[in-house]
């Protein structure tokens, strides 16, 4: 089953509504994608709230006109706002976390490995130490000793039904989400992230020169104009995500 795109409104006022959204039409059966920007904001999840200095943080950076939001999926603080691209799946998926989660974060990096391949930017995944949301499947840029995270990623799964006599496995739907870093600056969304950690006391602390964005892998080139990269990273997005099928079929 081809994922179908979809728009959905991503307001202002917590644009990861927009998720539940996803889930409920995965639910029904189908398999949609969803690309969108998000205001100038940092998303953390939920774990956060073991910070005791977490709330009063938040108002504090809201009032200075960088909200932050709390997400489902599980990971560390990702920074949002201009020159960052969100790519979110959601589908059904017959099978469990520990089968399939690894199956359900390579075909992600492989839609975004494929849609940058299309721009002349070659990526892998791996661990990217100094790096904000640092995981296993990073989408990374250059050598393998000397990479840079250009995307992160993560994933959400919800229960639906449980195994039946008809099946082994439990249904479940699955969000999988990927943030790219296509024209921020590095140095401007590490300042936001680390400024926010140390808000709250995590000991936490972020590297720029540990990301990449598009544009910077791209720089020399002389290929890609800054005014239509935004434009061209959509379009193969748009062209890989209509191409693929999710990981594993639904009664697998």
């Amino acid at each position: 089953m081809p994922f179908d795109i979809i728009d959905l409104d991503v307001g202002t006022a917590d644009p990861l509504v927009a998720e539940q959204d996803l889930l409920s039409l995965a639910v029904s059966g189908r398999c949609v994608a969803h690309l969108w920007q998000a205001p100038q904001s940092l998303v953390v999840p939920r774990s956060y709230q073991r910070f005791a200095a977490l709330e009063r943080a938040r108002a504090e950076f809201a009032a200075r006109g960088c909200p932050v939001f709390l997400r489902m999926s599980g990971g560390g603080l990702v920074p949002q706002g201009p020159g960052i691209l969100n790519l979110s799946l959601a589908y059904p998926l017959r099978g469990t976390v520990g089968g399939l989660s690894e199956a359900v974060y390579r075909h992600l990096c492989t839609i975004l490995g494929e849609a940058l391949a299309v721009l002349g930017v070659r990526t892998h995944w791996q661990t990217v130490n100094g790096s904000f949301c640092d995981g296993r499947f990073n989408l990374a840029w250059g050598p393998p000793g000397d990479a840079r995270k250009i995307a992160g990623t993560a994933q959400y799964w919800r229960r639906i039904e449980a195994a039946s006599q008809a099946s082994s496995s439990p249904l479940h739907v699955v969000l999988a989400h990927a943030v790219l870093l296509v024209s921020a600056d590095p140095e401007e969304i590490n300042q936001r992230a680390n400024a926010f950690e140390d808000a709250i006391g995590s000991g936490r602390r972020y590297l720029p020169e540990r990301v990449v964005t598009v544009q910077q892998a791209l720089s020399g080139t002389g290929d890609t104009p800054a005014d239509r990269l935004d434009e061209r990273v959509v379009t193969a997005l748009r062209a890989c995500v209509a191409a693929a099928t999710p990981p594993v079929a639904i009664d697998g």
